[in-house]
């Protein structure tokens, strides 16, 4: 695969690596393929350096004071084989192929085989001095260039704007997410924001329940049949013979507990559940929001557990 982008650069300084590594991963972050000089097999010019090269959509020459000396007097060197490879490929490409980084260069110098070209270029010179380093804005006018936009203006958006919509959208995806309503366990508490999801699902195969709740007053709440139950039924007696649970079960579709009561439910393998309400919470919109939730225990009557044998 292609990658969108190929950055070159001079290994000046273990610092200056670790710089542009750090810009890699930024626009590996903005969803591009990126690919840098130590990945390149130097050995063949053709399945090696060469194809990287001319393949990529973009090449962005990250130009330090050293990278100008090594392209124009060390042709042997890493960077002295790029430049052979990128002069050469550059008259067969569209204008906005490649662009410059300069960095480390306050006098924006370019490799002898750049005169007469006018190049996109970047500002990425830090001035420590003046308080001055290079960073968002960019690092945005990049991604503009990269994605043949023009530059910034009073409608753009940015990149963190854009990674702002993206983390929203994601939110919402993960309390669509059903793996968050749901537990495999036959037994277990939880606590349900009936609101976000269509319902909550326990145990699995023939022992799997999906229990549906919504408000009612503020001591209960209703439970139905709708997410593929048989039966419910409220259990009107403190105490009661677990082998007879299957008489509390009646056959409308909906139950209306308080909290403290517990229900009997039963799936469509004629498996029993014993569900306790625990805690219910209607949604509060006055003051600090409060979600509308339950909280419930369960109790699946599997063999081995309490009830069938």
């Amino acid at each position: 695969m292609s990658a969108d982008l190929f950055i070159s650069y001079a290994w000046t300084s273990d610092q200056h690596r670790q710089w542009v590594r750090l810009l890699a991963s930024q626009l590996h972050q903005l969803g591009y393929v990126v690919r840098i000089d130590e990945a390149v097999d130097y050995g063949s010019s053709l399945t090696g350096f060469m194809r990287d090269v001319v393949d990529a959509h973009h090449v962005l020459l990250v130009v330090d004071e050293n990278y100008v000396v090594r392209a124009d007097t060390m042709p042997t060197s890493g960077v002295g084989i790029e430049t052979k490879w990128i002069s050469g490929a550059y008259s067969t490409k569209p204008e906005n192929w490649l662009s410059v980084l300069w960095v480390g260069n306050p006098g924006y110098s370019l490799p002898g085989w750049m005169g007469g070209i006018d190049p996109k270029g970047f500002d990425f010179n830090a001035i420590p001095a003046d308080g001055n380093f290079p960073g968002a804005s960019q690092l945005n006018e990049l991604w503009r260039w990269i994605e043949g936009l023009p530059p910034s203006s009073g409608c753009s958006i940015s990149p963190a704007e854009l990674r702002r919509r993206s983390a929203r959208l994601e939110r919402v995806d993960v309390m669509r997410d059903p793996g968050q309503y749901a537990s495999p366990s036959l037994r277990g508490r939880t606590t349900f924001r009936h609101g976000d999801h269509a319902g909550y699902t326990i145990g699995h195969d023939e022992y799997k329940f999906v229990f549906q709740f919504s408000s009612r007053s503020p001591d209960s709440v209703y439970m139905r049949t709708d997410g593929g139950l048989e039966a419910l039924g409220l259990v009107t007696t403190r105490d009661f013979d677990p082998a007879t649970l299957d008489t509390f079960l009646r056959p409308g579709r909906l139950v209306q507990p308080k909290v403290g009561q517990k229900v009997v439910a039963l799936n469509r393998h004629g498996v029993l559940c014993l569900i306790t309400i625990e805690e219910i919470q209607h949604e509060m919109s006055v003051g600090p929001y409060t979600p509308g939730h339950v909280t419930f225990s369960w109790d699946v009557l599997a063999p081995g557990t309490t009830g069938d044998s």
